[in-house]
């Protein structure tokens, strides 16, 4: 099965973060581009990679445990480190259909996300490794300070899902 991309619910995120502060902030509004993810299984359990658009510093950066160059930082990066364990019910699925409303800025946004797309799927068993890798580190407390203190707490933010899931009536 190919990797799509999704978009987070905003409340739920505000929720983890009451338990981590490494869950990353995300406000959805007209101005800003959304919060894009991909959704990975990690230990029989769904969880959410955010993206990073595309910034000149991801070109000279080295990718690591909790950090992969996408086309080799042209075209943004996966952030392992602030991935979170989520339901589908979410997320919200990305549509990248160019519409005959679309302006050159969004067309441009949307091709970049299909390239990011095309490579992720290209990349698909890369990026599943990387991330069950750090699942394993962090959660058998392997890591080294600087990756433990940057990375989310994935054991408490699982259990928090939970208790997220079973609030809502979420099933």
């Amino acid at each position: 099965m190919n990797l799509k991309f999704y978009r987070a619910d905003e409340g739920y995120c505000d929720f983890l973060r009451q338990f981590d502060p490494c869950v990353p902030y995300i406000h959805y509004d007209n101005n800003h581009r959304p919060f894009i993810g991909i959704l990975l299984t990690v230990k029989g359990i769904n969880y959410y990679a955010p993206l990073a658009s595309p910034k000149i510093k991801h070109i000279n950066m080295k990718n690591q445990i909790d950090f992969m160059k996408i086309n080799n930082g042209k075209w943004g990066a996966i952030n392992f480190n602030n991935m979170i364990p989520i339901h589908p019910k979410c997320l919200t699925p990305i549509d990248m259909k160019i519409n005959d409303i679309d302006d050159k800025i969004e067309i441009n946004y949307k091709n970049l996300l299909s390239n990011q797309l095309s490579w992720c799927n290209s990349n698909k068993e890369k990026i599943i490794e990387r991330a069950d890798k750090l699942y394993h580190i962090i959660t058998l407390n392997k890591s080294w300070p600087e990756l433990s203190k940057r990375c989310c707490n994935f054991l408490i933010l699982e259990e928090q899902l939970h208790k997220y899931c079973v609030l809502l009536k979420i099933t």
